[in-house]
């Protein structure tokens, strides 16, 4: 308890205040996520960026950005995804060893120094370690926020916790393109401050992050799994309340808390990146199915569409037909709707769960894709500002409009909430970890050839996507349980079945819930757990014996203590 500073928030706020306040922290950090996405549509069109400092173009007589070299182009972006797939496997290996606090301050700090490089950058080759650098800070932070904000939370709201934060993160793409916007009627457009000052604008929050996480709670569950019991359970009765109906809540998820900790040792043996890739010595907790089905879900979140829209806004804008003066403000208003858009996940996300957002998401997307490129052609074979050309165009960047926002309220939040949820206590922040390895893998992919497609397929890159949205529906109902309105303790019954099949992980779901009641008691109980005779919390000094992720095991279990109870009944 001494190890908890006197100027922690959690001595001051409990319950809900508590948790707006720890969600307000995260937000920051997403915030910032959001933002360093945002910045580099902006910074793009930057002409001193494009023809006199990174030399990949130069400025066409109709004033927009010409790429002379879209590899390079392409590549100053996603060598960022580079930087966030080496940072997310170093935060998270950081915040399993040293804590979830200590790497927010860790990422912050390397996001800071990321920053500054890119600010000064003089030169292309600059500008991709500088990008490198703060793709790495990234990666740390997008590897332990998201696990920090699930641990913290209570299992009927998670949901509506991490959405609330993802509004914050497209904030940050707004303020960017519109920071940016502003920026660029400086000296016509023609000084390096209209993409230097935005870039830099971003270590503002970012020092505030640092400055600030230290005063804030260590994840209780953390706190469990390293053995520090006593601050976990003051922290957990901060989170959750400890008086009047909320006597007991805390006590029954911290007592889930240790024993899905203990099983978690017996049951896996190995927890390094390679032996959770390949499942390797997990036993029943299929960490390698696991790590798949988060990574393959953030390639998918790419590919659906949304980084080639976030970052080559203008350029789409402009393959629909709009011209170069007008499509900074519509990109900007673009931003605006998807903001708004995220809204919706914030009341849905626990209501319906995580599978129906995942699929309404995917149809409409999808259908908003085909005619986005449908049209987009059809304005293009009309002459350039005749009535038909220009109605559909406005068609066309209608169906992006709906694009984005569908995105917003559906896509945007749970391939970066299920990862947070799903994995072993033991190795949380890795897995979470694999989920950034995966959207790094996605967007750097995709963000090298998006130039490349756009040039060679035009509007025809819309049904690339619209089709991959295509794909994600029969692979979501196939291969991904349901983590809505369950414990973070329940998720290891959840992922215990051999099979990868859904159904028959529900299935075995059912039958492990009933034969282990002592890791689901703060779901089952209503978070009470009393003394009968006291009415007070119990507080149980050693750990559930005879827990198993195998039916069958527990099955015998059971049979030999009917025998050893009718052998004592008749002795």
């Amino acid at each position: 308890m001494d190890r908890i500073g006197s100027a922690n928030v959690v001595h001051k706020l409990e319950k809900k205040n508590l948790l707006i306040a720890i969600n307000c922290v995260c937000a920051l950090s997403i915030f910032f996520f959001g933002y360093d996405q945002g910045m580099m549509g902006g910074v793009n069109n930057a002409q001193d960026y494009y023809e006199y400092t990174m030399k990949f173009g130069h400025k066409g007589d109709d004033d927009a950005p010409v790429i002379d070299d879209t590899l390079l182009q392409g590549g100053i972006v996603s060598i960022y995804y580079v930087g966030t797939l080496v940072g997310c496997l170093v935060g998270g290996w950081f915040g399993d060893k040293y804590g979830r606090i200590k790497t927010i301050a860790l990422g912050a700090a390397w996001a800071v120094l990321g920053a500054s490089l890119q600010t000064s950058a003089m030169n292309s080759n600059w500008m991709i370690l500088a990008r490198l650098v703060n793709g790495w800070g990234t990666g740390i932070l997008n590897a332990i926020v998201p696990v920090w904000a699930t641990e913290t939370a209570d299992h009927t709201s998670r949901g509506q916790f991490i959405a609330i934060e993802f509004t914050l993160n497209i904030f940050g793409v707004v303020v960017a393109y519109w920071l940016e916007y502003g920026c660029s009627f400086y000296m016509q457009g023609q000084s390096s401050f209209v993409w230097r000052f935005p870039i830099a604008f971003q270590i503002a929050p970012l020092l505030f992050l640092f400055g600030i996480v230290w005063i804030f709670p260590e994840s209780p569950r953390w706190l469990v799994k390293v053995g520090r019991e006593e601050e976990a359970r003051y922290i957990l009765g901060r989170l959750r309340g400890e008086t009047g109906e909320d006597m007991g809540k805390a006590e029954a998820e911290f007592q889930d808390v240790r024993n899905i900790a203990e099983l978690e040792r017996k049951t896996a043996n190995r927890q390094s990146y390679i032996a959770m890739l390949f499942g390797l010595g997990s036993g029943k907790l299929h960490t390698g199915r696991r790590v798949q089905l988060v990574i393959w879900l953030q390639i998918m979140q790419e590919w659906i569409g949304i980084a080639g829209v976030t970052i080559y806004a203008p350029t789409i804008f402009r393959t629909a037909g709009i011209g170069n003066s007008d499509v900074a403000w519509i990109s900007g208003l673009n931003t605006i709707t998807y903001m708004m858009s995220t809204l919706i996940c914030v009341f849905t996300l626990d209501r319906i769960g995580r599978r129906w957002t995942l699929y309404w998401g995917s149809v409409v997307q999808g259908i908003s894709l085909f005619l986005a490129g449908g049209l987009s052609r059809a304005a293009q074979n009309h002459p350039l500002g005749s009535p038909a050309a220009k109605s559909l165009s406005s068609g066309a960047v209608a169906m992006i409009f709906l694009f984005t926002a569908t995105f917003g309220a559906t896509w945007l939040t749970v391939p970066w909430l299920y990862p947070a949820e799903i994995f072993p206590l033991e190795v949380r922040a890795k897995g979470n970890a694999w989920g950034v390895v995966g959207w790094s893998m996605g967007n750097g992919w995709l963000t090298l050839l998006c130039p490349v497609m756009f040039k060679a397929l035009n509007e025809k890159t819309y049904y690339i996507f619209a089709a991959a949205n295509a794909i994600t529906i029969p692979m979501v109902w196939a291969l991904y349980p349901e983590s809505n309105q369950r414990t973070l303790e329940e998720m290891n019954l959840l992922f215990a079945s051999d099979s990868i099949w859904n159904w028959e992980a529900e299935r075995n779901f059912k039958i492990l819930k009933e034969q282990n009641p002592e890791l689901v008691q703060a779901a089952q109980r209503g978070h009470s757990v009393l003394d009968p005779e006291t009415g007070l919390p119990v507080r149980s000094g050693s750990v559930a014996r005879g827990m198993s992720l195998d039916p069958n095991a527990n099955r015998h279990m059971d049979d030999g203590a009917f025998e050893e109870k009718q052998t004592f009944k008749h002795g």
